[in-house]
């Protein structure tokens, strides 16, 4: 058997098989199938391939393009002043907790950048266990924040890693901010087309639509705006995530298309992409001196600073439920990934870190979701225990 059909082989049985591992163990698919890519790699039924890497750059690439489609732009502008200069706080909380820890511990740079990390993608499982909560609204809100300041951090770091920190780093990074006025242009230009011509929005996505046009217009922006970051030498997946918010913004008519595009990433592209996270972790690693507690120490700094920043919602959330924004945060499992990928790869850690901060990403979301369940549940409780009480 050739190696390609191996590798065909073991990533379709592992994507059919992880949610069934995933409802039979209770821990989220993502994680399950990060384990199973290793497990695959160690019993070599996957091994290193080129058009393996090139399928999992592209499921990465989705799943920004999925990131963005969860930042809806206009909810964002009409939120609560109050509460978006408060998020603005809590993320510079969090990336100022991240600076101490790494200079009192001497650590790597990276630590400032990788610790404060915020990725809403686990925040819709929350969603679904606990419904409409008014901790998890928060939560949603201030997290679209985090995540598109991590976003921005991300692309920074990423065009700092790969060019230094000198004269085309900066020219690269003016050249980056350029383009977020130019976005901001073209966001308030096309809201204005929109408001006169509202039926445009129909004519490009029809809810009559046999042929399936709002895929097709998706993929055609998704792909365009990596053409765009690959032509300005940008993070490519800063256009993806901006893909994403555009459709999310502007096309909120068809409330059907994200969950056709997430149906469509999470059933086949994106779970790719873990795999080959998976594969990339060596299971022998697991033994290596120091490991596990190093995991274990970047997992406690993550809800740490999290826990501290979140004091800053006590008085929007009483009764103890402001801890819950900073659990809610604390598996930032998919940026973490990409983060901790472009460091190691451009050698700004070695491969024990690279490897701890890949088993920490897993450990923290069995970990806060075990968590968050027996806060919950403590909460809920004394809150019915007053209501008697009373």
């Amino acid at each position: 058997m050739t190696e390609e059909i191996l590798i065909i082989i073991s990533i379709s049985i592992i994507i059919f098989i992880s949610p069934l591992v995933s409802k039979f163990t209770k821990i989220p698919t993502v994680p399950v199938e990060i384990i199973l890519g290793a497990i695959a790699v160690y019993f070599s039924f996957i091994v290193e391939h080129t058009i393996l890497e090139l399928v999992a750059e592209l499921g990465f690439l989705y799943l920004m393009f999925l990131a963005g489609l969860e930042v809806d732009l206009k909810k964002i502008i009409n939120s609560d002043p109050f509460i978006l200069k408060k998020s603005l706080v809590y993320n510079a909380v969090l990336f100022s907790l991240s600076f101490l820890i790494a200079w009192y511990f001497d650590l790597s740079n990276i630590f400032v950048v990788t610790l404060p990390l915020i990725s809403i993608g686990m925040l819709a499982a929350l969603k679904k266990e606990y419904g409409d909560e008014d901790w998890v609204s928060m939560a949603i809100l201030v997290g679209l924040v985090g995540e598109i300041v991590s976003i921005i951090v991300l692309t920074t770091v990423s065009a700092g890693l790969e060019l230094g920190f000198g004269w085309e780093f900066s020219k690269t990074m003016m050249l980056f901010f350029g383009f977020l006025v130019i976005l901001l242009v073209v966001y308030k230009i096309f809201h204005n087309l929109l408001w006169w011509y509202p039926e445009i929005k129909r004519y490009l996505m029809p809810d009559d639509d046999h042929q399936e046009q709002d895929i097709r217009v998706s993929m055609a922006i998704f792909f365009l705006l990596i053409t765009i970051m690959i032509y300005l030498k940008l993070e490519v997946a800063f256009g993806a995530f901006i893909a994403g918010t555009f459709i999310k913004t502007f096309f909120e008519h068809n409330k059907a298309l994200p969950t056709k595009l997430e149906h469509f990433g999470f059933g086949w592209l994106v779970p790719i992409f873990f795999i080959s996270v998976g594969a990339s972790f060596e299971i022998e690693a697991l033994f290596h001196d120091g490991l596990f507690m190093k995991a274990l120490t970047i997992v406690a700094a993550m809800i740490f600073i999290r826990f501290v920043a979140s004091f800053l919602f006590m008085k929007e959330l009483k009764g103890g439920r402001f801890l819950l924004i900073g659990l809610s945060h604390s598996m930032p499992l998919t940026l973490l990934i990409a983060v901790t990928t472009l460091a190691y790869h451009s050698h700004s850690i070695t491969q024990f870190y690279y490897y701890a901060f890949i088993l920490a990403s897993i450990l923290e979301v069995l970990i806060v979701m075990i968590v968050i369940k027996l806060l919950t549940y403590f909460l809920f409780r004394n809150n019915v225990n007053q209501v008697i009480v009373k």
